[in-house]
């Protein structure tokens, strides 16, 4: 117990000063500090004086009152006097049935669950990500201490601890006796102090912090409760495990909750390595944080660590050359914060909010959010996630490298990877800063989710972007569903397509118009003039040709077109509703979709057609080791294997000679990618896979898509750019990360599957409304026939940007792959339309 005759001023033991019992960082729990604070000023040093007044001598009738009080509540307590004057195994034989009764009313119980500690969310290898917590504890046995915090405390707090039974009458008596010579005196036992620490964490779990009592508040009743419980917990539990329990729930200030979380704050180590200096200092903190505290008063620390070395030299728990040896030593302090949320994550701080959304989100870790919070912040949960701590630096230096997030430009760029097959995320990266304050690069919205997830609960999400001609391998995909070629000529000179065009939707409408003749129109671009032409399918992909999607279209039902990216995984990153076709721009990309999702459809191509949703979480575990459930990836057929290897096929040839081939990855035989800009460039994506990984790499504007955020003529980190395509700022950032990729075991690629021979097969050139041709129709449509509806005899006007056809000049790939390098003005960007392969049977 504590024994100074006059203590310090400020909170008594073990509890913290105003304002720090619960500190509010990034969305920990609010509301309670102040009043939580409060509570835990409570102390026994006073303790006693709240029963008995607080006299300055014997001569007043209050102070007469308050003796009176007191040998009348002995007179009815047997057990309370027994408590005071024999041992506790004697109180039960020695106790008066009234004052059984008397205690055993005693309004308060205790519960022993274990106080709120921290939840540490680690990454797939076991390194940790970052720590949550409303009270900075992590829970360690005694076995896990060194003896000397073992003894300093003992020694300092209650020296006959393993002697008495949870109340010490020898402390009591001379508590009084101080007390009405007007002094003070602390009385409290380990175990009375433990209870008291324990009451009032209930009480806050409880959310009942009003109805706490301390110091001169508390009643009569009170006091002989706390005393009842602690001489019943000394029943139950040993004196070490009471003493572990102390250690653990008791304040050192500064945030530090219990021994484990005390030793790193102040000396950088652990409970189980502290050193006697070390242990005698912190055993002496617990009398008064504030005034002892190590870092602010560490000569009122020093002075007080010697009296703890003292006592233990008295009570011959010491030597005297430790003893010497230990005054003699400077505190040297090492102070390692340990900062709270994902503002302080060691790494990822964005993929550390998205696991804190998913478990805030998820009925699984409690009924209600309230509940979740708790559980999050207060369990000592240990989440293990599937981030892959080497990937995660990769893509994190590569977005860094591409722009500041404080450039006055606000340009965002984000990478996120999923393992096709698991549905396994990991990376999630994006050069903004996560931080709530609002300084220039701060931003809290991840770049990679959309806003909600299907349950309609917040990601945090941006929403996504503008996707562009990433959209195309889906109306590709449909294309070799309905039984079409990909070797089936597609006249890509068609770009007139007037209102009422009879496009097919069979569970909705599609309208819109490229026409010319309406103010405001134009006909449909394509990125190059020299690509209004026929060619096949296939080839229309991989260099992107919009006119060739939206001819295949005319031969597709829009329904079937939209099912097939839904079943892939691409949603409306706002709605999560399926991708809105009801609008013919949209085959070329014009809704918003969330990076992770565009990711999780190309790891449908690459999965053999099957989808598996994104997870997160490996592994959830509260302190006790109950293990919690975890979403599973849920994988399902979205296409057939056949499909997919259709749409893979055609994708490498993209990254090899088509709109991707500037794109720094080393080994492109086995992977595929599509390319994709929006108007003005605004949004620029590379996005591809292979059997080990699929990643989505985006940079372009976060902020809309106003004027002032078109990617023309612009110049970032000193380079300039008459353009931003993206196979060139995206598309390095995606290559580095499938490059590191590939030096990962079990993510590196496999040869990728053959389509079948009838996807390869020359077919009849299609002609939109006049045929369909399939494989094996190899006739011509009658000469003479004409297109329906007709093309007008207009003059190619310049547009904006859909997709660019011509890559521009490679990128030399270093770590962090530098950018690939824009056409040097003056120069052509069309590098010529690469020959048409030959098909393999």
């Amino acid at each position: 117990m504590a024994q100074d005759a006059t203590p310090k001023p400020g909170p008594a033991k073990g509890m913290p000063p105003n304002g720090q019992a619960y500190e509010k960082v990034d969305g920990g729990p609010s509301g309670k500090a102040a009043r939580t604070s409060l509570l835990r000023r409570e102390g026994w040093l006073t303790g006693w004086r709240g029963l008995f007044g607080s006299s300055k001598g014997l001569g007043t009738g209050k102070t007469l009152a308050q003796w009176g009080r007191f040998f009348a509540i002995c007179a009815i307590s047997g057990t309370l006097v027994a408590a005071l004057f024999v041992p506790a195994a004697a109180i039960a034989t020695t106790a008066m049935h009234g004052a059984d009764d008397f205690i055993s009313n005693a309004p308060q119980v205790l519960d022993m669950k274990a106080p709120p500690q921290a939840t540490t969310i680690l990454a797939a290898n076991g390194a940790t990500i970052a720590t949550l917590y409303a009270q900075d504890r992590q829970i360690v046995g005694l076995a896990d201490m060194s003896p000397f915090i073992k003894e300093g405390i003992v020694s300092i707090e209650d020296s006959r601890f393993y002697d008495h039974g949870g109340v010490d009458p020898t402390g009591i008596l001379r508590a009084l006796v101080a007390t009405a010579q007007g002094g003070r005196q602390g009385a409290s036992t380990i175990t009375q102090q433990y209870v008291n620490n324990m009451l009032i964490e209930q009480l806050v779990a409880e959310g009942k912090t009003d109805q706490a009592k301390f110091g001169m508040d508390k009643t009569v009743t009170d006091k002989v409760n706390e005393i009842r419980l602690a001489i019943s917990l000394e029943k139950e539990m040993s004196k070490d495990d009471i003493l572990a329990g102390y250690l653990n729930i008791i304040y050192f200030g500064n945030g530090a909750y219990g021994i484990e979380s005390a030793a790193k704050l102040y000396f950088n180590t652990t409970a189980a390595k502290l050193t006697l200096p070390q242990a005698a200092a912190l055993a002496g903190v617990v009398n008064n944080p504030g005034y002892y505290d190590p870092i602010t008063q560490p000569d009122h620390l020093v002075e007080r660590r010697n009296d703890v070395l003292a006592r233990m030299l008295t009570q011959g728990k010491i030597s005297k050359k430790d003893h010497d040896a230990a005054v003699k030593t400077p505190l040297e302090l090492h102070v390692t914060k340990s900062g709270q949320g994902c503002t302080a994550a060691a790494m990822a701080p964005y993929f550390c909010d998205y696991v804190q959304q998913l478990i805030l989100n998820d009925k699984a870790y409690g009924a209600t959010v309230e509940e979740r919070t708790k559980l999050l912040y207060g369990g000592g949960l240990t989440i293990k996630t599937t981030l892959d701590p080497a990937l995660q630096n990769v893509a994190q230096e590569q977005v860094n490298g591409t722009i500041s997030g404080a450039d006055p430009l606000e340009r965002g760029a984000a990478v996120v990877s999923v393992q096709p097959g698991t549905g396994k995320v990991l990376t999630m990266t994006q050069n903004t800063v996560y931080n709530p304050a609002p300084d220039p690069g701060n931003y809290m919205g991840n770049f990679a989710l959309p806003v909600n997830d299907a349950s309609g609960q917040p990601l945090h999400g941006a929403g996504g972007f503008q996707i562009g001609s990433t959209f195309k391998p889906f109306v590709f995909a449909e294309w070799l569903n309905s039984g079409h070629s990909m070797m089936t000529s597609i006249n890509g000179a068609v770009r007139y397509y007037p209102a009422g065009y009879p496009w097919k939707n069979s569970c909705g409408t599609t309208t819109g118009s490229y026409d010319p003749s309406v103010p405001g129109e134009s006909l449909l671009p394509n990125d190059g003039p020299n690509d209004y032409h026929s060619m096949t399918a296939y080839l229309g992909l991989a260099i992107s040709i919009n006119t060739v999607t939206f001819q295949t279209a005319t031969a597709l039902d829009f329904c079937n077109i939209q099912k097939m990216a839904t079943a892939a995984g691409v949603k409306d990153g706002h709605t999560n509703k399926p991708y809105d076709l009801s609008n013919i721009p949209a085959l070329i990309g014009t809704n918003d979709v969330a990076p992770i999702d565009m990711a999780t459809a190309f790891a449908t191509f690459a999965n053999d057609g099957v989808r598996c949703s994104p997870i997160a979480l490996v592994s959830v575990k509260d302190a006790a080791g109950t293990n919690y459930p975890v979403p599973g990836a849920g994988c399902q057929r979205a296409m057939t294997s056949e499909v997919a290897a259709g749409v893979t096929y055609a994708l490498q040839y993209m990254l090899t000679n088509g709109s991707g081939y500037a794109i720094p990855l080393n080994d492109k035989s086995s992977s595929f990618a599509k390319t994709g800009t929006t108007d003005g460039n605004i949004q620029t994506w590379t996005i591809g896979a292979n059997s080990g990984i699929a990643t989505a790499s985006w940079f372009g504007s976060y902020k809309g898509n106003a004027d002032k955020y078109i990617n023309q003529d612009i110049t970032i980190n000193g380079v300039y750019y008459p353009n931003i395509d993206g196979n060139q700022l995206a598309g390095s950032n995606w290559a580095a990360v499938m490059n590191q990729a590939a030096q990962t075991p079990g993510l590196s690629a496999k040869p990728l599957n053959q389509p079948p021979a009838l996807m390869l097969a020359p077919t009849a050139p299609y002609v939109a409304g006049v045929n369909d041709p399939k494989p094996g129709e190899v006739i011509s449509p009658v000469p003479g026939t004409l297109q329906a509806p007709l093309q007008p005899n207009q003059p190619a006007q310049p547009e904006p940007s859909a997709q660019p056809s011509a890559p521009a000049q490679p990128a030399q790939p270093v770590q962090p792959s530098a950018p690939a390098q824009p056409v040097p003005s003056g120069e052509p960007g069309q590098q010529g339309t690469p020959v048409q392969p030959v098909p393999s049977p």
